[in-house]
């Protein structure tokens, strides 16, 4: 599936689209290069949940944890990791595998890690106001 966004008013009708298509799926990863949009999607994803908090990137955090009607929401952001094992110390899997959304940025710093039912969203930048949302 390829979304086109063209604006940022257009990435609620995209996070929309997202959940819809993949009702079932609850882990979702992030590919992009820095400034691709994915946090800004991801806050966008996060509105159409109903999250009642603040989402912002987890960046020296790693994680975020938002609170919903769907319960809880964790947002991941593996940027800073150096090692794999710096996951295991957090203990990721009770996250990846709780049922809960995770959406997860940066996961290739965690290859070996990721749940092989992930989704995968590739940002694509396409001009300074336009995106190309990739789903696998």
């Amino acid at each position: 599936m390829i979304i086109e966004v063209n604006q940022l008013s257009e990435l609620d009708h995209a996070a929309k689209l997202l959940l819809k298509s993949f009702p079932d799926d609850r882990v979702f990863l992030f590919y992009g290069n820095m400034g691709a949009g994915k946090t800004t999607f991801i806050k966008a994803i996060c509105e159409v949940l109903e999250v009642q908090d603040n989402t912002s990137s987890p960046t020296f955090s790693i994680v975020n944890e938002y609170k919903s009607s769907k319960g809880p929401i964790f947002h991941f952001d593996f940027y800073r990791i150096k090692e794999e094992e710096e996951a295991y110390d957090f203990g990721y899997e009770d996250y990846f595998y709780s049922g809960n959304y995770c959406f997860v940025e940066w996961p290739n710093k965690i290859p070996n890690l990721l749940p092989a039912d992930a989704k995968i969203i590739e940002i694509e930048i396409t001009s300074a106001t336009s995106r190309k949302i990739i789903i696998k």
